[in-house]
């Protein structure tokens, strides 16, 4: 009789795209979540916890930056081997998709306008990469029903707020602002407004995302007949004439012209061929204090200013006789005008026609918050940290549910992005804050040992007995180090006798041992005893001292 066949092992390794997190790192996201929570609440809007599951249904082809929507999800069908299988599910792919079907489900009950925020895992189906997870942590607060724009330029303020409240300094960032009806005015200028032209509007889009990393010339050949890789492969391009390439051209690269224009204090003729309103931001600038006004010159409240000048008058000429164009200039200005008088300048906030990601998802103003400062990646290469929240008005996203519009706009924080940003910059406190540990003597005095214990966490005082094998007093004091306990209480017969304890500042000792002579360790005596009836007070200060 053959033997039965052995079920394997099963591999103990997280999937693919994703990980673990423990402790401190748990910690800090906890503390950098319960921060904006607390800015969001400030500003008015209400908590929301919604479904992590979605039908797909409801999902729709609203995921943003994505060329095949409905691609990039983990979905799975009901009852699929049934005659009659049940609805399409998927774990939600951010948390803006879900809030749409929760106002549509419950309009009635909701307030109007309708703030909320919602913190929680998202899932996406992609090709993980380094830092790229397949789960991770967003961060929103929305206004749903409200069509002013000063929603929008709240939404800005508070993203600053937030930014500020959980450690990154004024300076380190800039929230870059846009409107999509600028590009829609670019894209009518340029003959491509209709129904018909939707095709050649998503190529256009997709191929101004990728200036970065293709450059004019690789964008110019997407918004053509196409382009062929460094593979071989080739990408179809949109088939523009040479005279809408040069339109749409003007708008992907006029940061670049606007900072030449600033930096030199003049207007070549070939920009001032596109650009003639340049003449004017250029004229009377006086010399910048940062030099070329990039990202980082931006970030002061002189250059802002010059630049927000110069992009306006810029994006006039681009847009010049498209109703949908003009509209979102006077959009953007209103933004900048009810914000300056609050405290949020051009150094914090600035108008910025080079944000086009997800231009394709939004409707109105749209925005995204860069961190400025630099920081050496994986190859040891100097770069800016980049991106890390964005958002913006879509007014269409509720429609889909309601068959009406309903105006809405919105912002996302990575809060796995903001934590390495931080840790980058050093203002990231890696160390566990520990329990203190009660550790075993006696077993027969487990009653005891459990009281301590339960002394200091009325306290407020995180603690806990040593439950492992108490025969080896070393582990326990190992177990307490590696646990980052602040400090280690140690009680035998004879401490019980005398109600005492032995207080041991596992801090001090670590310090002692690393830094201290043999004169100084001598003088520094890191355990030492006190009553049992001052165990908590002793334990407090030592906590205390070591905040």
């Amino acid at each position: 009789m053959a033997k039965p066949k052995k079920t394997p092992r099963p591999k103990a390794e997280t999937p693919k795209g994703f990980r673990d997190y423990f402790g401190a790192e748990v910690t800090q996201r906890t503390e950098m979540l319960r921060k904006i929570a607390a800015v969001y609440h400030r500003y008015g809007f209400d908590a929301l916890e919604s479904s992590g599951v979605e039908t797909v249904e409801a999902l729709g082809k609203f995921l943003p930056d994505v060329d095949r929507p409905n691609e990039g999800v983990f979905a799975w069908q009901e009852d699929a081997d049934l005659e009659k299988p049940g609805d399409w599910l998927a774990l939600r792919y951010d948390l803006t998709a879900p809030l749409a079907r929760v106002y549509a489900q419950h309009q009635n009950d909701l307030p109007k306008p309708y703030r909320r925020y919602a913190m929680g895992p998202v899932w996406r189906n992609e090709k993980p990469g380094p830092g790229r997870f397949r789960q991770f942590y967003q961060c929103d607060a929305d206004t749903v029903g409200a069509s002013s724009v000063a929603a929008d330029a709240e939404i800005c303020a508070m993203l600053a707020d937030c930014l500020e409240e959980v450690g990154i300094e004024r300076g380190d960032y800039i929230v870059r602002v846009n409107n999509r009806k600028v590009l829609n005015g670019v894209m009518e200028v340029a003959g491509l407004a209709g129904d018909d032209k939707e095709a050649e509007r998503g190529i256009v889009l997709r191929a101004i995302d990728k200036l970065d990393r293709l450059g004019p010339d690789g964008v110019r050949a997407l918004l053509g007949e196409g382009r062929k890789d460094e593979s071989g492969d080739f990408t179809e391009g949109a088939g523009l004439s040479e005279t809408q390439i040069e339109k749409i051209m003007s708008f992907a690269t006029v940061n670049e012209h606007i900072s030449f224009v600033l930096e030199r204090q003049e207007v070549p003729e070939s920009v001032a061929v596109r650009f003639p309103g340049l003449a004017q931001a250029a004229i009377g600038a006086g010399s910048l204090k940062d030099g070329r006004p990039s990202i980082e010159g931006r970030g002061n409240e002189q250059s802002g200013k010059l630049w927000n000048v110069a992009a306006i008058r810029a994006l006039s000429t681009l847009v010049a006789g498209s109703e949908d164009g003009e509209a979102g200039l006077n959009e953007l200005l209103t933004i900048v005008d009810l914000l300056e008088p609050l405290g949020y300048g051009p150094d914090r906030i600035v108008i910025d026609p080079s944000v086009v990601r997800g231009l394709g998802y939004y409707t109105g103003p749209v925005f995204e918050a860069e961190l400025t400062f630099e920081i050496k990646d994986e190859k040891g290469r100097t770069r800016n940290f980049g991106s890390v929240a964005g958002g913006g008005r879509y007014d269409d996203l509720v429609k889909r549910f309601t068959g009406q519009e309903v105006p809405a706009t919105g912002v996302s924080i990575g809060v796995d992005r903001l934590l390495a940003a931080l840790d980058a910059k050093g203002r990231l406190d890696k160390t566990a804050d520990g329990p203190v540990v009660v550790t075993v003597m006696d077993k027969s005095r487990m009653a005891d040992y459990q009281k301590m214990v339960a002394d200091l966490r009325q306290a407020g005082i995180r603690a806990e007995v040593y439950l492992g094998n108490p025969k080896n007093f070393g582990n326990q004091l190992k177990y307490a180090d590696k646990r980052g306990s602040p400090v280690a209480v140690i009680a035998g017969e004879d401490e019980f006798q005398n109600e005492k304890v032995q207080i041991k500042d596992l801090i001090l000792g670590a310090q002692i041992a690393e830094n201290a002579t043999l004169e100084e360790w001598q003088a520094r005596e890191n355990q030492y005893e006190v009553d049992r009836g001052d165990l908590v007070s002793e334990v407090a200060k030592i906590i205390q001292r070591q905040a």
